[in-house]
């Protein structure tokens, strides 16, 4: 990575800084914006769309900038890029179309809307950057398609966990080393959490109460963890992963102890997984093996243990600090920091957090309704089960009792959503790029 501080800094020489736009304007985006516009030279922050473009504003305001202007045409936006002053606008599908914006950094977290941006993105030559592992995690494959085909990079941030894990597993694989387990260390893992439980530790960091639910109750670990699978070809062990829980302060270093060897080292694909209560947390790990003896030997020397599975691990993952990074990975050498290398390898399920009834109305990913399991793409195809990126609005048929996966079976759709369709597509698409028994997660040929 050191080098794209260089390269950075020569775009600023040559005063040709990229060109981002952000859409969202929350607790991440706030950090976003802060870094590019105080701290990363070579780049700018010139558009942030929000519904509430105020708060667009407030964000801009606390990084220092000023003679922000409202927009509300792409001609407007346009104009403000040639004059070099920041914009704001309540239509986010304007940076998408607007000429002069490199990169779009989608940081809402909402799936519906979130495609809709992105796919717009791709369609007017524009990079992608993920803070929203929710969309990649149900319609990421077909997303990638489309971007391989406008030429332009798609990709999930660096600094969220999955970008940090993905870094360290191609690390891991760079020494020769085969990755076979990717890991996640949390903190807290209670799939019945709710906003109403989670209100006081959301207000105490400024954060959306929804969202810190998603990090309690399972679901995002589970999107991460699908994300981070769906780029390296890799499985769960069983519905939900295996996650362990170890005694608080419990090194990340003894991960080789809380997984069945007989499941890593059988030649498989890999698993992806999470501890709750180790150290150092909230990091990521990466355990592999490496059958050369003479590397084995070297290894133990460098105090990694006498194998045969190794422990690599990031004590920290920086989420807005390393967002600029993965930008500049994507506009200056055309790298994504992580990405679907095919189809759904590990899908997010929907399952019941209280007890549900006919006629409900199904509320959004970590709120009262539902919480999400990560399970093999294979199963949910087979048992037709319900992916949570796609359950927001949906009416149940009938009761459902705490716990119980959801299927599509289980719920009427709401009509005329874009993520129905790219799941239709996703489906056919895989489906005939990679016909039955032959399920990889082999680049696809577009």
């Amino acid at each position: 990575m050191l080098i794209i501080d260089t390269a950075l800094q020569k775009r600023q020489r040559e005063g040709r800084p990229i060109r981002v736009a952000m859409v969202g304007a929350g607790f991440m985006a706030r950090g976003v914006a802060r870094q590019i516009c105080r701290y990363v030279p070579g780049m700018e922050l010139v558009a942030i769309a929000n519904r509430t473009p105020e708060k667009a504003r407030a964000i801009y305001a606390e990084a220092g900038v000023a003679d922000v202007v409202e927009v509300g045409t792409v001609a407007q936006l346009e104009a403000c890029l040639e004059q070099g002053r920041p914009a704001i606008t309540d239509d986010a599908l304007l940076l998408s179309r607007a000429a002069g914006i490199e990169a779009i950094i989608e940081v809402t977290g909402a799936v519906e809307h979130g495609a809709q941006v992105v796919l717009e993105a791709i369609r007017h030559g524009k990079h992608i950057i993920l803070l929203n592992a929710e969309l990649d995690g149900t319609v990421g494959p077909i997303l990638k398609v489309y971007a391989d085909r406008a030429g332009v990079v798609y990709t999930v941030a660096d600094g969220d966990q999955p970008g940090v894990t993905l870094n360290l597993a191609r690390f891991v694989k760079g020494l020769g080393v085969k990755p076979v387990l990717c890991g996640n260390i949390k903190g807290l893992h209670d799939p019945y959490r709710n906003p109403t439980t989670q209100e006081g530790f959301a207000r105490q960091w400024g954060q959306n109460p929804s969202m810190v639910t998603s990090f309690a109750d399972g679901s995002k670990i589970s999107f991460e963890q699908a994300v981070i699978a769906n780029a390296l070809g890799m499985q769960v062990a069983r519905r939900g992963m295996l996650g362990p829980t170890v005694a608080p302060g419990t090194p990340v270093t003894k991960a080789a102890e809380w997984y069945p060897q007989e499941l890593l080292l059988n030649g498989g694909p890999g698993i992806v997984d999470y501890v709750v209560g180790a150290e150092p947390g909230p990091g990521v790990f990466v355990l592999g093996t490496i059958d050369d003896p003479v590397q084995q030997h070297y290894l133990k020397l460098y105090k990694l243990g006498p194998g045969p599975l190794y422990c690599f691990y990031t004590p920290y993952h920086l989420c807005h600090f390393e967002t600029p990074t993965t930008v500049a990975r994507a506009v200056l050498f055309q790298d994504a920091a992580l990405a679907p290398a095919g189809p759904m390898c590990v899908e997010v399920v929907t399952a019941a957090k209280v007890p549900l009834h006919a006629g409900q109305v199904l509320d959004g990913i970590g709120h009262y309704h539902t919480y999400g399991l990560a399970e093999n793409a294979d199963t949910t195809r087979l048992d037709n089960l319900l992916p949570i990126g796609v359950a927001e609005g949906c009416i149940l048929r009938h009761d459902v009792p705490q716990d119980q996966v959801l299927t599509y079976d289980d719920v009427l759709l709401p009509e005329g959503r874009l993520i129905d369709r790219l799941r239709r597509e996703q489906e056919e698409y895989f489906r005939v790029a990679y016909p039955a028994g032959a399920h990889t997660a082999t680049q696809a040929v577009v």
